[in-house]
């Protein structure tokens, strides 16, 4: 079943302790303009997956986040938001990770949701169940000389 939230309000994401986000719905359109960010687009051709995803997690923040608490310079004064803020904040690996977790993969989870039987297990046939009746064995015949 897909779940639809209609409303378009933004919900605060804590991240770690005192780290928190304000961000909007993960929409269709956000993503497909993420997909589109010149960051993306500058990648070299045969990019890792690892910079794809890092470069795909700063263009979805930069359109997603609209504010947040407990974020500081290196003096420990907190900072307003800025697209070059969230890069740096996402270069933080338990941030990074989080953010994945929290609200990247929530907008992915409907992609597991499509199929409304459980998964089977894997392999060929792990989810099959017999339905024809063991073969007897034929009886022990005398040894041909």
């Amino acid at each position: 079943m897909i779940r639809l939230n209609l409303t378009a309000t933004p919900q605060w994401l804590d991240l770690a302790p005192g780290l928190r986000l304000l961000v909007g719905p993960l929409t269709t359109a956000l993503m497909v303009s993420a997909r589109a960010d010149p960051a993306i687009e500058a990648l070299p051709e045969g990019a890792s997956q690892e910079a794809l995803a890092l470069a795909m997690a700063k263009a979805v923040a930069r359109r997603a986040v609209l504010d947040w608490e407990g974020v500081g310079d290196a003096m420990g004064i907190i900072v307003p938001v800025t697209p070059e803020g969230i890069d740096a904040l996402l270069e933080v690996w338990p941030v990074f990770e989080a953010f994945q977790t929290m609200y990247v993969a929530k907008g992915l989870i409907l992609d597991a949701e499509k199929n409304v039987s459980a998964p089977s297990p894997t392999g060929p046939s792990a989810g099959a169940t017999d339905t024809a009746r063991p073969a007897k064995l034929p009886a022990p015949t005398a040894p041909q000389d």
